[in-house]
């Protein structure tokens, strides 16, 4: 091994120094150094434990939200099902009322009118009645004229009519 370079080979004294440096480096950096990144890193993993559970707990109330808004919007679903059931019945009674009071003005309107033509009729009747009364009269007068124009035919009248009346009492 003697022909490899000195840098390749070193020897004793600087291995000694080199090692002496290397112990005084690591126990400063073990004083020093080593607790401050130990710290660092347990500051990290702290921050990142803590991010990771605000993380979780957001991530919880957001699955709170969601499912709060689910029953928010089922609920409102209910409820217009129910309005909508509510409205559907409101109108049913009011058309069914409107048809009521409908038919019981057309009842009405047809008892008024079925009123009014019988007293109509009864009122044309009683004229017509009163018509043929008056032309019965009429004509039993001229009737009567004719035939009783002399005084012989006024007296066989009244003797005929006075028979009739007393046969017509002595029936009773």
């Amino acid at each position: 091994m003697g022909n490899l370079p000195s840098i390749l080979t070193p020897d004793i004294g600087l291995l000694f120094w080199m090692f002496l440096a290397f112990v005084v480096v690591f126990i400063v950096l073990a004083r020093f150094g080593f607790p401050v990144i130990i710290n660092m890193v347990e500051d990290r993993k702290r921050y990142i434990d803590e991010s990771l559970r605000k993380a979780h707990e957001a991530s919880e109330r957001l699955e709170n939200i969601r499912k709060e808004g689910e029953t928010i919007l089922q609920e409102a679903r209910e409820k217009q099902s129910l309005i909508m059931k509510e409205t559907a019945e409101t109108r049913d009674a009011i058309l069914e009322k409107a048809q009521e009071q409908a038919h019981e003005e057309s009842t009405r309107l047809l008892t008024d009118a079925k009123k009014q033509i019988e007293v109509e009729k009864q009122n044309a009747i009683r004229d017509i009645r009163v018509q043929v009364a008056e032309l019965s009269v009429q004509i039993a007068e001229k009737v009567l004229r004719e035939k009783l124009s002399s005084d012989e035919q006024q007296m066989r009248m009244i003797n005929r009519l006075l028979d009739e009346v007393s046969e017509a009492q002595s029936k009773d």
